[in-house]
């Protein structure tokens, strides 16, 4: 696909890729091998599964179609936020309320895990508390304001509201009617994580092949073969974790998600009291909006701060601009800041924004995890865990989340993209008339 060139020349003017170090290369793949469990795709769900599988004893390979990290996450907002992309009633009307508070509950464990890794692995990823929501109308403040009375109330978990008239103590933005903050959620630098979560495996056993894309996934032998471009991978099971970038090799599951563009600009290091000024906890922050805006400050200052979306592939003409004025919209006091970076890439999202786990209804011994739909830094994690888990005999979350059930999005190949882009503008209306 098309998308692919244009990934690659914007992931090179990343924020996170200037300012993390890459100090471990791994060699590609060259001839034949075998192991218990193949990985397709080296982001934060596949090296989070190959952790787990190799500390539980299996032998692991995870093959990298380029660099650790490459895709969304190492360049993501770096924003690891409770519960998923898609509204908890989603997953209440498939699958009841027991079981959503039961999925809700593992966000909120995936959250620990980051912290736990970051611990016991010794991953400086710059983690800091805290997570700030907020609304732009009065209809999305009521919005923002009973779905956190609903975690409260059915899920146990409380948050602070936030009036129009005390968000002051907590945000300097003109744009901005209601909040809730949550001390839980918090932000870090995702590619020093991911990185981080790569030494992680390969220490405790795992092998990591980059400059490895997988050519094809053959499936019709006793056990399933990954091959690339100069070699073949044997393995008694596989885990598919490549997202928008398995290209092909598994179409019955490649339908169900569509790739879509999300920027983020960087500026300068503003310093540490205008920073305090506007965000006086440091807390990422998020709007309700369908098409939303997310910032946070890093741990130099820089202010990072994503909004733009694309759902045709095509990267916005005059990025970094329009990101800044999107920016200055949300906080005028950083009218002078200097954009130093601008970049963005694809991630993968479902047609009804909860992940997609599940195994190849063709062969049960391929597994795989996709559809985070933006909300993945945090879940990516879990998903390795649970995969983990289901391999090692015991199903019992991640079959949780298989049941959820899952569309293909409308219109095929070449439909789907022209249809998805006509239901985005409507509701980029909705929000800007609300």
């Amino acid at each position: 696909m098309n998308f692919l060139s244009a990934d690659r020349e914007l992931t090179r003017h990343s924020y996170y890729a200037a300012t993390a170090v890459r100090d471990a290369r791994y060699s590609a793949l060259e001839g034949e091998a075998s192991c218990d469990v193949a990985i397709v795709g080296g982001g934060l769900a596949g090296l989070s599964a190959a952790m787990e599988l190799a500390e539980r004893g299996f032998s692991v390979r995870v093959l990298e179609a380029r660099e650790v990290g490459f895709g969304a996450s190492g360049r993501n907002g770096g924003q690891a936020i409770h519960g998923l992309a898609c509204d908890i009633e989603v997953i209440e009307q498939q699958l009841g309320v027991a079981e959503a508070q039961r999925v809700f509950r593992m966000s909120i464990e995936a959250l620990e895990l980051i912290r736990a890794r970051c611990t016991r692995f010794g991953i400086d990823a710059d983690w800091r508390d805290g997570f700030l929501g907020v609304a732009t109308s009065p209809r999305k403040a009521r919005e923002l304001l009973a779905g956190a009375e609903q975690l409260a109330t059915n899920y146990d978990y409380p948050m602070h509201a936030i009036p129009r008239a005390e968000l002051p103590r907590w945000i300097e933005s003109p744009r901005y009617v209601a909040g809730v903050h949550d001390p839980k959620s918090g932000h870090l630098h995702p590619l020093k994580y991911t990185l981080g979560l790569a030494r992680a495996a390969a220490g405790l056993g795992a092998t990591i092949h980059e400059l490895t894309p997988v050519t094809a996934l053959d499936t019709r032998g006793a056990r399933p073969v990954l091959h690339t471009e100069r070699g073949r991978v044997t393995a008694r099971q596989v885990l598919l974790a490549g997202n928008v970038y398995l290209q092909g090799i598994a179409p019955q599951i490649e339908s169900r998600i569509m790739p879509v563009g999300t920027y983020i600009i960087a500026t300068a290091p503003v310093g540490e009291t205008l920073a305090r000024r506007l965000i006086p906890t440091l807390s990422a922050v998020c709007d309700n909006d369908f098409i939303l805006d997310y910032y946070r400050f890093a741990a130099d200052t820089s202010m990072l701060f994503g909004g733009r979306v694309s759902y045709s592939t095509t990267t916005p003409m005059n990025l970094a601009e329009s990101m800044r004025k999107r920016m200055v919209a949300a906080l005028p006091a950083l009218a002078e800041a200097k954009v130093t970076h601008a970049w963005g890439g694809f991630v993968d999202i479902s047609m009804n924004r909860a992940p997609d786990f599940g195994r190849l209804p063709s062969c049960p011994d391929v597994y795989y995890l996709q559809g985070f739909s933006g909300h993945g830094l945090a879940l990516t994690g879990m998903a390795g865990k649970l995969v983990a888990e289901a391999i090692s005999g015991d199903a019992g979350r991640f079959d949780t989340f298989a049941r959820i059930r899952h569309r293909p999005f409308p219109g095929g190949k070449l439909l789907r993209t022209p249809a998805l882009v006509l239901g985005m503008a409507w509701y980029r209306l909705r929000d800007a008339l609300a």
